[in-house]
């Protein structure tokens, strides 16, 4: 994509966040760290080896903030050059912004929710990110069926897949990681390539090769 939307989906990504802001840098390594070490102790966030998704989730937390230092450096395999925005890192890092962002959940909540039971969804909102990756890395790798033999324990996990987005379709994912479809099969469903084509079409991104 061009420097503009780069931007954009930069910031983008940083409100769309808000108070579970995640650092790309850091994701972008610990994403090839997981491909890389797929469920072997190197795994930063495998749930074979952590009793509980808590453990898992905060184990990859601490791994994430330090990858986060610009300072910090990750092994060879797992270096490269990484889209940067360091003053959207920086705030988006405060712990000030996450909890004025949570205020700001609080107040729509205020304003806007029908009934206060609704209320108990907050959480959803101030630990998006976390929430979003505990899912997929613990259901991804546990629970569901394997179209390919990775040598991991890959899992693609239907029918709640939609709601992530593809994203649990990690079997698939583990054996074509290139590909941006991440479904594979005539009965599976990968949403997020739809929006890439139209994004494709609509010329705001360029698709490399046909996939």
């Amino acid at each position: 994509m061009t420097k503009f939307w780069e931007r954009f989906f930069y910031a983008l990504t940083f409100f769309s966040q808000g108070s579970s802001f995640l650092n790309p840098r850091a994701y972008a390594i610990l994403h090839r760290m997981h491909h890389a070490h797929s469920d072997t102790e190197k795994d930063p966030h495998s749930p074979h080896f952590f009793k509980d998704v808590w453990q898992m989730t905060m184990h990859t937390k601490d791994i994430s903030l330090n990858y986060a230092k610009k300072g910090v450096v990750p092994e060879k395999a797992f270096s490269g050059n990484f889209p940067e925005w360091k003053l959207i890192d920086r705030v988006g890092d405060l712990w000030i912004t996450r909890l004025l962002f949570g205020a700001l959940y609080v107040l729509f909540y205020l304003k806007f929710a029908p009934s206060y039971w609704l209320f108990l969804l907050l959480p959803i909102h101030f630990f998006m990110g976390p929430l979003h990756g505990a899912i997929v890395n613990w259901c991804g790798h546990k629970y569901g069926y394997s179209n390919f033999d990775n040598d991991d324990k890959s899992k693609n996990t239907l029918p709640i897949d939609i709601f992530l987005m593809g994203e649990l379709m990690q079997n698939n994912h583990h054996k074509h990681p290139n590909s941006i479809n991440f479904a594979q099969k005539k009965f599976e469903l990968d949403p997020s390539y739809l929006i890439i084509k139209v994004l494709n079409f609509l010329n705001i991104i360029k698709i490399r090769k046909a996939i």
